[in-house]
């Protein structure tokens, strides 16, 4: 098993990275999220990777954090789901909107990467909700609003929105479906907002 790889960036295209350690070039195949964090070519890179072997292919996986690894296995444990439309998803959504989106049984969001029709995208939420809000990605609590919350901490500006949107008498089932929607790199301050904005159109 190649659990890393740690070099020089020497290729990088639509979903392909290639690095170069000890003489050795790796593709690796990955997300746009990846190649979007990963520097420019002839810059030292790390990622961590998993093999996958088939009968007929044997390629390797790389990504810039363990979390989007983990992401990228968990959907190929999905009955239907293949390492392409794994890196699509992924591409489309960051490790943390994905958590948020399958903690939400937001099948809506997976159907806005090309290729994810109704019935995957409902298997997907269906088929890793559980594993997400249980023991996946050390999400050890035992309801799902606490596991989203675990889930958030990473990106510390959506566990503040969360937090602060609680303060406001708002609930995390009413709040997550809507923080799920937006870019988790907005400010704490934006995402707060942007949320009220909805729930007011909501209640209004």
């Amino acid at each position: 098993m190649i659990y890393s790889v740690n070099g020089k960036l020497i290729a990088k295209e639509p979903s392909l990275a290639v690095v170069e350690c000890g003489g050795v070039g790796y593709a690796c195949r990955t997300t746009f999220t990846t190649l979007s964090q990963i520097g420019s070519v002839g810059e030292s890179v790390f990622l961590y990777t998993v093999l996958s072997v088939r009968e007929d292919a044997a390629e390797l996986f790389g990504f810039f954090s363990q979390q989007e690894l983990q992401c990228f296995q968990l959907l190929l444990t999905v009955s239907g789901v293949g390492p392409k439309a794994a890196l699509a998803i992924l591409s489309n959504l960051s490790p943390d909107q994905f958590f948020l989106t399958i903690a939400a049984g937001d099948s809506k969001k997976l159907m806005q990467t090309k290729g994810i029709g109704a019935k995957s995208a409902q298997r997907i939420v269906m088929e890793l909700k559980d594993k997400i809000a249980g023991e996946s990605m050390g999400l050890l609590s035992e309801t799902e609003a606490a596991s989203v919350i675990s889930a958030s901490q990473s990106v510390g500006n959506v566990g503040e929105a969360i937090e602060a949107l609680a303060v406001l008498g708002y609930t995390q089932g009413e709040v997550v479906p809507i923080l799920a929607k937006f870019d988790t790199s907005l400010s704490s301050s934006e995402l707060i907002r942007r949320t009220l904005q909805e729930l007011g159109k909501r209640r209004s």
